[in-house]
Order: structure tokens, then sequence, then C-alpha cells
């Protein structure tokens, strides 16, 4: 158990019996009551994010995730198979699970997934990932870098901004964080 005035964000905490993650947090001393921290939480279970206030003095239960290291194999349509690294386990998650991930994952890519009592509630994508244009408008003779991007949709369906100098076929780096073109990837 924890205090409440030492969440931090991104730190996993059970609350309601649920587990949430701690989007956001804001320590609160108003006058002459006492301290509070506001705070937004991310439900590991619906995805969707709640506000609430702890009081200063409150105990949180703090859940501790083990993090496995595993290779993306491939993809049914419904559910996507991966391998532990470790110890060859292979097994799969639908796409409740993975989320906004799955445009990201391409074939042998490497990624964290977070578990809870044996249970997987999260995957941790490196910070950049590299893919493959497969449409975008012909890039233009003797562009070079400017203010004006255009669309280009990548191998896996995502679509990002990219420069004018950037045609099909072409292999990019994506920040997995924000969604956006980072560089040109030389083959």
């Amino acid at each position: 158990m924890i205090a409440a005035t030492q969440i931090k964000r991104g730190m996993t905490i059970k609350h309601n019996n649920e587990l949430y993650r701690v989007f956001s947090f804001q320590h609160i001393t108003p006058g002459n009551w006492r301290g509070m921290v506001q705070t937004k939480l991310k439900s590991l279970k619906s995805g969707s994010i709640i506000e609430h206030r702890f009081r200063s003095e409150d105990r949180l239960e703090q859940a501790f995730l083990e993090t496995h290291e595993v290779e993306y194999l491939y993809s049914d349509g419904t559910d996507y198979y991966f391998m532990n690294t470790e110890s060859f386990e292979q097994f799969h998650l639908s796409a409740d699970v993975l989320e906004d991930a799955i445009p990201y994952m391409t074939p042998n890519i490497k990624l964290k997934i977070e578990f809870y009592e044996n249970t997987p509630i999260g995957v941790e994508l490196p910070a950049a990932v590299e893919l493959r244009v497969v449409a975008t408008e012909p890039g233009l003779k003797g562009a070079t870098v400017s203010n004006v991007n255009k669309p280009a949709t990548l191998e896996t369906g995502l679509v990002v901004q990219v420069p004018p100098f950037v045609n099909e076929g072409e292999l990019i780096r994506v920040d997995t964080s924000e969604g956006k073109y980072m560089e040109r990837v030389k083959s």
C-alpha cells in the first residue's frame, strides 16, 4: 500500500477492484483544507478515462506488473500471435488488449507485454518503428525539406504525414508515441 501523495504518472494502481494506469495527477493544497491528489486514471479493462480525487491520507494498492519481451509472429484476422523470447512459449492476444499498438506491429518486431497475475493487460512499443510506404503521391523532382507534407499509407495501414520527397516503397521511421514521421531510413 502506498500513500496517495506517492502517485506518479504511468503507475498502475488497483482502485475499486479494477486496474488503472495513472494518466495524470496534480497535488492540491487549498487554503485551510487538507491536501488532495486530483488524478485522471485510465482503466486497463475498458480503456475509459475517469477523474478521481484522493485525500492525501488515502492508501492505495499499487499493482506490480511483470514485463516479458515477446516477438510478434502473425495475425489470423482476429487474434495476434506472439512468442516469448525467453521461454519460446507462444500465445495469442485479441485486438482489445493491443489497442493502439496494432498499426505499428510488423512480423518479427520485439515488444514488451505487461502481465498482471499471468493475464496480459498492455503492450509497450519501442520508441520508433521502421515501416514501408505502400501508397503516396509521387514525389516532386528536386523537392527538399519544406513545411508542406503529404499523406502516406504504410504497410500496416497507418496513415502519416510525410515530406514531399518520400516515395512509395521507401522505408521510414515513425515515432510510436505520437504516430509521426521522423526520418527516411537508408536501405
